[in-house]
This record gives structure tokens, C-alpha cells and sequence, in this order.
């Protein structure tokens, strides 16, 4: 018996709508067809990912930032355009692109606080 490794990332967030529609209209992810209640996924591979509703004794506005401690890395087809564009939104950037073993590479926070990590190499 042996975890083969991860299957399904969601991050609890404060409104769901809002954050969804964050990743859809910035990064140009798409919604499936079928969610759980209280969440909302989006067809990503190889791992899907969803944004959620807080689950019972979560408190997003507690003591640091939601996610701190955790690294979340997503691919794009081409970083730094990604990087300029959310960038040009208004979207707060926490690292500018830097070329890394893992292609162009920058990190910015979503409407929620969290740190997210683009990355344009396979």
C-alpha cells in the first residue's frame, strides 16, 4: 500500500464566485462541467484543481495568510505573458519572472491571499 501522490488541490476561500472567477478570467482556466457542492473545479491535468468554500473551523482571516507553508506551483504555456497581463490587472506580484530550472517564473497572490507560482517548463 503506497500514496502515489497528489490527485485533487483545492484552496479554501472566502467567496467562492469571486475566486473563481479570478482563475478563470486571469488565467484562463475553465470551469468542469460537474462539481461538489460548495466548490468549483476546473478541468486541469494532470491534477484537477478547485477553489472551495471554507470547511467547518477554518478561519481564513485568523493569523497569517491563508495557504503560508504551502508552495503552489501551476504550469502556463508561456509565463511571462501570463506574468504581464495579471500584472497589468492590478494583480499583486511577489516575485517577478526569473528564469529558473523550471522555465520563466514568477510568483503573484490571488484575491485571497494566497502565494501562486507560474511556471512555463514541462
Amino acid at each position: 500500500m503506497t500514496v502515489t501522490g497528489p490527485d485533487f488541490i483545492a484552496l479554501q476561500v472566502r467567496d467562492l464566485e469571486r475566486a473563481a472567477a479570478f482563475y478563470e478570467d486571469r488565467l484562463g482556466l475553465r470551469r468542469t462541467p460537474a462539481s461538489p457542492p460548495g466548490a468549483i473545479v476546473f478541468a486541469t491535468t494532470p491534477v484537477p484543481f478547485a477553489v472551495r468554500e471554507p470547511l467547518p473551523g477554518v478561519d481564513l482571516d485568523g493569523d497569517g495568510r491563508p495557504g503560508l507553508g504551502v508552495a503552489l506551483w501551476l504550469h502556463a504555456t508561456d509565463a511571462q505573458k501570463m506574468h504581464d497581463a495579471l500584472d497589468a490587472a492590478g494583480v499583486p506580484i511577489v516575485t517577478p519572472p526569473f528564469d529558473s530550472p523550471f522555465g520563466r517564473t514568477f510568483t503573484f497572490t490571488d484575491p485571497d491571499g494566497y502565494a501562486v507560482t507560474i511556471h512555463d517548463k514541462q
